[in-house]
């Protein structure tokens, strides 16, 4: 029997490396071997003669050949494959039946009826009472995965285990009992202690998104606080866009008179004097403009600094850098706590932000407004002024 035993253990292994995906993490060879070591664990440390034990191995060497063929039912096929191989050895029928009936006890959920099937039952699960315990079953849940059966997450996995060692299964040798159950109990430990940790991390989470929820709907100014930052956001877009205007004014009117001083000037001492009126213009006009964009982007100097009854009777705009530059930082503070008191005093301190804002940009654009028509009729007056004075001469 030990020549056959040591025939099924080779003919198993070149099986599954030819015709077993590798998808199949868990339900392997190495998983085979597993069972067929606690098989003889358990055969050891119980009173079945040398025959059943040797049909036991056979039997668990064989028991899960049937996912060379199919996922479901593997067990049907696991028995097939087994009577195709051993009816060459001229095994007895009966010896044949003992083996495909431990095969078929294999299933998960089948009642064992002697104890034959009770040890490749417990055999086949002893991994629910063993250190490696977590490495098999994400195995398993890859396996599952990969196949496309089912896919769980965390979560669900900690559950589907703990419902497993719970409510699905239990040893039925008084060896597995005995051995095997402290250390299943473990493992369903840290299994439970990780539900716990997940637990109460969704907890926190739901508790978090509950405390979102009702400062949300408790705070009806959300809508007026995102007026305020959408009205100043476009505001201070305004306020840039002014200032790029002015100082493409400063270069555009930089350049004219460089080039008029540079170019035009040493011809007017000569022969050229005729053109002494028109370039005048075109330099007096372009030095207007480049005053008018300066005074546009020209800062306004504030004193930087108020004092507390000017905060008390909301008279200035505490927000505003103009206003406490100068301020020693406790001052600066005191006022700032001040306004974070008083949600009014905060909403009337944005509108007077808001407010002086809107001012600045009014005159920027109303200089910046002028700037272009100096210098729009300056080029004008300039050009007709060369066109007479080429005529004139």
């Amino acid at each position: 029997m030990e020549d056959i035993i040591a025939a099924t253990d080779h003919f198993v292994l070149e099986l599954f490396k030819k015709k077993l995906s590798g998808h199949f993490l868990y339900h392997n060879y190495h998983h085979t071997n597993r069972v067929v070591k606690c098989t003889k664990e358990l055969i050891g440390n119980s009173e079945i003669n040398v025959k059943q034990a040797d049909l036991l191995i056979l039997a668990a060497w064989f028991h899960d050949t049937g996912y060379t063929v199919k996922y479901q039912g593997h067990e049907a096929e696991s028995v097939k494959i087994a009577h195709s191989f051993l009816e060459s050895y001229s095994m007895e029928i009966e010896d044949m039946e003992t083996i495909e009936r431990c095969i078929k006890a294999t299933k998960f959920g089948h009642k064992p009826t002697d104890l034959l099937e009770e040890i490749i039952q417990d055999a086949d699960t002893a991994h629910f009472g063993k250190d490696y315990f977590g490495e098999t079953s994400e195995l398993l849940r890859s396996e599952l995965k990969l196949l496309n059966i089912q896919e769980y997450t965390t979560e669900a996995w900690i559950m589907e285990n703990i419902r497993m060692l719970t409510d699905k299964h239990r040893f039925h040798t008084d060896y597995a009992v005995k051995n095997w159950s402290q250390a299943k109990n473990i493992n369903l430990k840290e299994l439970l202690e990780k539900e716990n940790v997940i637990q109460e991390k969704l907890a926190r989470e739901d508790a978090k998104a509950q405390l979102k929820a009702h400062y949300k709907n408790e705070s009806p100014d959300r809508s007026i606080q995102s007026v305020y930052r959408i009205t100043l956001r476009n505001h201070i877009k305004l306020s840039d866009i002014a200032d790029t205007k002015a100082n493409i004014l400063l270069s555009v009117n930089a350049i004219i008179i460089s080039l008029a001083l540079a170019n035009m000037l040493p011809e007017l001492e000569t022969t050229n004097q005729y053109l002494l009126v028109p370039t005048l213009v075109l330099v007096c006009f372009s030095v207007a403009s480049i005053i008018l964009a300066i005074m546009s982007t020209r800062p306004n100097v504030t004193k930087g600094e108020f004092t507390k009854d000017e905060v008390k009777k909301r008279q200035v705009n505490v927000l505003f850098f103009g206003n406490f530059h100068k301020m020693p930082f406790d001052q600066f503070k005191w006022a700032m706590l001040q306004i974070m008191d008083d949600q009014d005093y905060i909403y009337e301190a944005l509108i007077r932000d808001l407010h002086s804002l809107g001012i600045v940009l009014n005159r920027k654009y109303k200089l910046l407004r002028i700037t272009y028509t100096v210098f729009t009729i300056g080029i004008i007056i300039s050009v007709l002024s060369f066109i007479i004075a080429f005529l004139a001469v």
